[in-house]
């Protein structure tokens, strides 16, 4: 896609949204965020107040878009909440670009590796069928399936565990002395920096003919309490505890299996942080 000046759309411009639309900004395009709470956005950011699950307070998208982004995300851990940030949130947005007779040429979707169900250390990647057990890999699923049967260009990334500023979760548990690891076989979790989200999102913006799947997910894999582990030692405080596997965290993960990445990479995209252990040391560099 040419990179001269863009209007860009970002829809539901959360965490992931606002540091996409940063750096956009940096490259020079116009670009609006949507959200509920227009007021949260960083100045720099056109705002367009508006709620995804409300047809009527999307009248009035700006013109002339070339590019949509599909950010946001559930309020709650629901399938009620995901069928309305995902199905309806984008069928209601979908379908205000067709009467305003919009056509961007691009629209790009944030999914999630939930529609997957392997759930025994399986490899997964852009080929392997997604099949969801659960109601939010259903109705994300259910979201990719109607940006795709629609007359817009689409591309799909589906994002792993998410972490970053303000998403250290996992930090606290370790330094507060809760974290356990499980007994028994690994359980693998898959994790991305909210920067390269933010980053694979632009990096896919300025391909000229994407695939209409991605994977992002860095480049390792690992066990939860490998990265708890790693943790503990670079805040210098003891091991996490060994516990039977529905005692610890990693045994109430839903699914343990290994994403791959290797289309995006192959694309051309550079992790910033290729693997948790660049990302969480900077968030306790900074920190976190």
């Amino acid at each position: 896609m040419n990179r001269n000046l863009l209007g860009i759309l970002i829809a539901g411009c959360g965490d992931v949204g606002t540091a996409l639309a940063l750096r956009l900004l940096v490259d020079g395009h116009r670009v609006w965020g949507l959200r509920r709470q227009s007021w949260r956005l960083p100045g720099s950011i056109q705002p367009i107040q508006a709620d995804l699950t409300r047809p009527e307070t999307l009248g009035n998208l700006p013109e002339a878009l070339n590019v949509v982004f599909y950010t946001a995300a559930a309020d709650h851990l629901t399938d009620a909440a995901y069928r309305d940030a995902y199905v309806i949130g984008m069928a209601n947005l979908l379908k205000s670009l067709g009467q305003c007779g919009q056509i961007p040429p691009r629209v790009i979707f944030t999914s999630s590796t939930a529609v997957y169900a392997q759930c025994h250390g399986e490899e997964v990647d852009e080929d392997t069928p997604a099949s969801p057990q659960n109601f939010s890999g259903k109705r994300l699923l259910e979201a990719e399936q109607l940006l795709i049967g629609s007359s817009f260009s689409a591309t799909v990334l589906r994002l792993s565990g998410i972490y970053g500023p303000q998403r250290t979760r996992i930090i606290e548990l370790v330094r507060r002395g809760d974290a356990t690891c499980s007994e028994g076989p690994p359980v693998y979790t898959n994790r991305i920096h909210r920067d390269d989200c933010a980053g694979a999102l632009r990096h896919l913006m300025s391909l000229e003919s994407p695939e209409p799947l991605y994977l992002g997910t860095d480049h390792e894999p690992a066990t939860l309490c490998e990265i708890f582990c790693w943790l503990a030692d670079r805040l210098k405080v003891p091991p996490p505890r060994a516990a039977p596997l529905s005692n610890s965290l990693s045994g109430r993960l839903s699914g343990s299996k290994r994403c791959r990445s290797l289309r995006l990479r192959a694309s051309g995209y550079v992790f910033e942080f290729p693997t948790f252990r660049e990302g969480y040391a900077r968030l306790l560099a900074e920190g976190g």
